[in-house]
């Protein structure tokens, strides 16, 4: 059977592909313990669980639009308008299985053969893969810890080209959990003005900000450039939701017009009771948001302190998301079981196999000097872990 050229671009999702060899080490008796996937370890909130059994005893286990539940797609719109400042119509909005989904119809919709994107780096595995998928050349801008992982208008001038098609933002992070200042998203801002290039803004982590950060959303900044943004969330970060497969978008409604045609060819909709949860997440209580981030920042300094105390690491602390991204490359060329570490995969092999310990190499994130560790996890599997991981780095030689 020959496959086509889409078929032989694929890739697999380095986070999911990690996660899954804990669990198969796991299943085989090992001792593992998971700092990889980014999935809250909380449960989906009493609230929403019961407004999704409601619904289904309900009967409300059938097809709904293509777009999504009018009811959402309005709950939605308020959300924004109540915690963003932006104001979208309910047909500026489309209900999908994932953000994740979302960005993949986003690619098919506005990215070409010929066509670039410039995505900040490091970055999520995903971004450059679905670039690539539709067709399009994934353009990292990299930046370093020094300047804590943020992109500056002038590198982003330097990299535009007559083929630069559009730009995916991610704040906060994943990595690095950096959060963009409305100062620097003006930065940002003022460079795209002169442009024509769509902008994609990844805002799923929203919520999950410390230090007193608020996430501002760079569709705010000017309405000539909110014309040209998609905003993308969903509910699987802030609700503990990954499982339930629902995100969505806001976008011109031309252009979510046609995605709502892509969706009704695809998945035809996003799950209907799962809906019905999402209504009640938005609209319900947020005190189990407020609980889970300060937990997350609980972690947060706690991992920060112990991986900057490990000699060869040094991490920065981020305002956001639920990642840290130690730089590990003064780790290289030392020796290990099997021979020298010369890459973040050498370095995540070694983890894995010494200290069962599994966390994500920077290079699948478009920067091998780092690691990518989740501290969606319980403070016991942290302490854990982190002792497992000192202790394999002090027997480096």
């Amino acid at each position: 059977m020959k496959l086509s050229r889409f078929a032989q671009l694929l890739k697999p999702s380095e986070t999911l592909a990690v996660s899954t060899k804990a669990k198969t080490l796991r299943a085989q008796g090992q001792d593992i313990i998971d700092f990889g996937l980014g999935e809250p370890d909380f449960n989906t909130p009493d609230n929403i669980i019961r407004a999704a059994e409601h619904a289904m005893a309900e009967g409300f286990t059938k097809y709904t639009p293509p777009p999504g539940l009018p009811e959402l797609r309005r709950a939605v719109a308020e959300k924004f308008k109540r915690e963003n400042n932006l104001d979208y119509t309910p047909d500026e909005i489309i209900i999908s299985c994932g953000a994740k989904h979302v960005l993949y119809n986003l690619s098919r919709l506005l990215v070409e053969a010929g066509d670039e994107v410039i995505i900040p780096g490091p970055c999520w595995v995903t971004y450059p893969a679905q670039v690539e998928m539709a067709g399009g050349t994934p353009v990292i801008i990299p930046t370093t810890a020094e300047d804590d992982f943020k992109m500056t208008g002038e590198a982003l001038r330097r990299y535009l080209t007559p083929k630069t098609k559009g730009i995916i933002l991610n704040s906060p992070c994943n990595p690095t959990g950096t959060v963009y200042t409305p100062d620097e998203l003006e930065d940002l801002a003022r460079v795209l003005m002169d442009t024509e290039l769509f902008v994609i803004t990844d805002e799923i982590y929203e919520h999950l900000v410390y230090d007193g950060v608020k996430q501002i959303s760079i569709a705010t900044l000017d309405p000539e450039l909110k014309a040209r943004c998609i905003v993308v969330n969903g509910f699987s970060k802030t609700y503990a939701m990954t499982g339930w497969r629902l995100g969505y978008c806001a976008g011109p409604a031309e252009l979510i017009e046609m995605y709502g045609r892509l969706q009704s060819q695809s998945t035809s909709n996003a799950t209907s009771f799962a809906q019905v949860a999402g209504i009640e997440a938005l609209n319900g209580p947020q005190d189990s948001v407020q609980m889970m981030v300060q937990e997350y920042e609980r972690r947060r300094n706690f991992v920060v302190q112990r991986l900057n105390a490990m000699t060869g690491v040094s991490c920065n602390m981020p305002k956001g998301a639920f990642y840290v991204f130690p730089k590990i490359d003064t780790l290289f060329g030392r020796a290990a079981q099997g021979g020298q570490l010369q890459t973040s995969m050498d370095v995540t092999a070694y983890l894995l196999e010494a200290a069962g310990v599994a966390v994500v190499p920077g290079e699948a994130f478009c920067d091998d000097r780092y690691i990518r560790i989740s501290y969606a996890t319980s403070m016991e599997a942290l302490e854990a872990g982190l002792d497992r991981m000192e202790h394999a780095i002090q027997q480096l030689t």
